[in-house]
């Protein structure tokens, strides 16, 4: 998780913002988990960045980390969709038709950044991403 995502995030919510989205029903969804997902991953940004994982060494954070990912990839899929869908080429407003069009390109973006993650915490889980130095290491301790 490196700072492309709330970056992308953000972009994915201020060009919604920026249109009259309050009359489509379908981008209050989208706004909903693209806001919560930024603010949720700018938390955890910030949290990896302040080092507090190694101060809450209980926590099982590889396992935390796999599953926000997971549940952000999931719903970004269902944003992206509900996004894409709702873009409507023939709107008389062509500054909304390209900030929503341009949304749609951020959240598959953001949906396929967010899998990448998945999958490299995922592998950070199971331990599959260390090298033998960390290895020998674990097991010792």
């Amino acid at each position: 998780m490196g700072p492309q995502l709330p970056v992308l995030g953000l972009l994915v919510w201020t060009l919604i913002a920026n249109t009259t989205y309050h009359l489509h029903a379908a981008y209050g969804w989208v706004m909903f988990v693209s806001i919560f997902f930024w603010v949720a991953t700018v938390l955890l940004f910030i949290t990896y960045l302040l080092q507090l994982p190694l101060k809450f060494y209980v926590i099982p954070w590889p396992l935390v980390l796999m599953i926000f990912n997971a549940t952000a990839t999931v719903l970004y899929i269902t944003a992206f969709i509900t996004c894409s869908a709702a873009v409507q080429p023939t709107s008389w407003r062509q500054w909304d038709y390209n900030r929503r069009a341009a949304a749609s390109f951020f959240a598959c973006l953001v949906m396929l950044a967010y899998g990448v993650s998945t999958f490299l915490s995922f592998r950070a889980w199971k331990g599959l991403g260390s090298n033998a130095a960390t290895s020998q290491v674990t097991n010792h301790a």
